[in-house]
């Protein structure tokens, strides 16, 4: 089964979509093959799978982690969710540059976001759950987000009143970000 890339943006973010075989029993598909990844020049090596489930309107994130540096291979296996990458790289031509992609359980994209980028989603459907695969194990030390709605970045949320966390709520700026010195992990 194929696992073919769908779109690239920002460069480095990349949507994929699995080859699917359905038929009266339902579906089997696979989401990672180490041969296909390498293949596409998408990393090979995961270190940690997360499993969140939210309700409607809720968003997570920007999160972010720079030690180990973190990238994050997403998707949603059930529901249907905004998720969104935002390039946090100081020396990037698309520093502060956004994309945000639809995925659900139905459309079965998948979201790869490297290191350097911060990450997070919007709840669309009543429930979802989001599955992602970890490039580095999670390090509370080394770890921080991105306001959801930094004007500078200006992320166009499918949502008008979310529901965020208080850690969500009260993060730090783009800009804030860029002062810190560990804002140079992100080159």
């Amino acid at each position: 089964m194929q696992i073919s890339i769908e779109s690239r943006y920002l460069s480095d973010v990349v949507v994929l979509v699995p080859e699917v075989f359905e038929d009266s029993r339902g579906f089997f598909t696979e989401t990672f093959r180490e041969d296909q990844f390498r293949e596409l020049d998408l990393p090979t090596h995961f270190v940690q799978d997360n499993h969140s489930r939210s309700m409607k309107d809720t968003v997570r994130g920007l999160h972010f982690q720079w030690d180990p540096p973190m990238g994050k291979l997403m998707r949603v296996t059930v529901g249907t969710a905004f998720l969104v990458a935002v390039d946090i790289r100081k020396k990037s031509p698309t520093l502060g540059q956004w994309v945000g992609v639809t995925a659900s359980a139905e459309n079965r994209r998948q979201v790869w976001a490297p290191a350097g980028f911060a990450r997070g989603f919007c709840v669309l459907s009543d429930t979802a759950e989001i599955q992602y695969k970890c490039t580095g194990i999670y390090n509370n030390k080394a770890e921080s987000g991105i306001l959801w709605n930094d004007p500078e970045i200006g992320i166009e949320w499918p949502v008008k009143s979310p529901i965020l966390s208080n850690k969500d709520r009260c993060a730090q700026t783009l800009a804030q970000w860029l002062e810190s010195p560990d804002s140079a992990f992100f080159q």
